[in-house]
Order: C-alpha cells, then structure tokens, then sequence
C-alpha cells in the first residue's frame, strides 16, 4: 500500500494517535495540560470508533470530554486534597503536588473502601453496557468493547481524582485494545495503544515517587 496514500485515508486517526501520546505524556508528568489535550484526543476518537462501529468506545470518548473538564478543575482547583504540612490531603490520605503543581491536586493511594466502591461501579457499568451492545447495536465484540469501556470510565475517574492506582487500571485496559483494534484493522490506534501500555508502566514509577517523597 502506498504510505502518502494510506496516511491521506487515516490522517484524523493517525492525529489522534500523535495526541493520545502527547496527552499520556502529559500525564505522566502531572502536568495539568494533560486535559486539554485529552479534549481534543477525544472528539478525535469519537469520529473513528463511530466509523468502525466500537461504539461503547465512542461513547466512552463522550464521557472522556466531560470527565476531562472536570478532572482539569479538580486538578486545578484541588477540590479537598490540597498538599498539607502533615503531607496528607484532607481525607488523610497522602500525596504531593504534579510538577510545577502550585496548590492543585496531590497524588493519593485507593482507599479499600473507595475499591470496593469503583469494583461495583464497573461491574454494573459492565452488565448495562453489555446488554446495550448485544441487543442493540451491530457491534461484532461487545464483551470485550464493554470491559474496556466500563474500565476506562473507573480508571479515568482515579485519573481525575489523582488515585496512584489508576495506572494498574490502564496496562490492562491498554493490553485488551491493542489486541481488540488489532482484529479490526486500526493500526495507528493498535501502535497508540502500545505505546500507551509501555507509558503506563513508566507513570506507575513517577508516580510512586511522588509518594515516597510526599513526606520530604
């Protein structure tokens, strides 16, 4: 296939794959810019998983919007887990300011009971989204487009709050889509999604550093 060809028939998945790493990046750091860029990541998204009929994806895309303005308030805002003398955020739990972070939001661990919480949520969201794609939709997995959908929406909710364990979250997430878009064709969005998991692993390590220094 002809490269120029090619890319001229997929230039809005392949921007979108370029911001999705940019927006992970971001992350990473702790960087509160991360969210406008997933904005724009995610009404990107929101046109390719409707072409190729993922269409929990392409609602989770809808939620990914929403989610990201306000995840860029909390973050901005601190919304009760402001860095304390103590180390720890209002609730008790501890954490430390992103880079270049000014009073925003700190990094935290998951409490148990917040676990338990969030495992409920997912299963609910699992079953409902489930049954929404296998009677309703044509799509050809709704299995696995309903636990990738239901776990983003825990996992990007962690991500918003700051939860260090969100990251556990997204290295499963990212492993199932690479393997799910690799069936339908979607090669920028499968290299995106690899390159995601390899990111998740590295943010797992700067993020638990800022734990570690939370107390310094």
């Amino acid at each position: 296939m002809n490269i120029s060809r090619w890319l001229s028939d997929n230039y809005i998945e392949v921007f979108g794959a370029i911001t999705g790493i940019i927006y992970v990046f971001l992350e990473i750091r702790q960087t509160i810019w991360l969210w406008p860029v997933g904005i724009i990541t995610s009404a990107v998204y929101i046109w390719v998983f409707f072409t190729s009929k993922f269409y929990a994806d392409m609602s989770l895309q809808v939620y990914y919007l929403g989610i990201s303005c306000l995840g860029w308030y909390w973050w901005a805002r601190g919304s009760g887990h402001r860095e304390q003398g103590t180390g720890q955020g209002e609730d008790g739990e501890s954490g430390r300011k992103g880079e270049g972070e000014k009073g925003g939001l700190v990094v935290t661990r998951l409490k148990s009971g917040t676990g338990i919480i969030l495992i409920f949520v997912f299963v609910v969201l699992y079953s409902v989204i489930w049954l929404v794609l296998s009677r309703l939709t044509d799509s050809p997995v709704p299995g696995w487009d309903s636990f990738i959908t239901s776990l983003s929406i825990v996992a990007t909710w962690m991500l918003a709050r700051k939860i260090y364990e969100h990251w556990f979250l997204w290295i499963v997430v990212n492993t199932v889509s690479a393997a799910l878009f690799l069936t339908r064709g979607l090669y920028p969005t499968v290299f995106l999604y690899l390159v995601y998991g390899l990111m998740s692993f590295a943010g797992l390590i700067a993020w638990k550093k800022s734990i570690k220094t939370s107390y310094l």
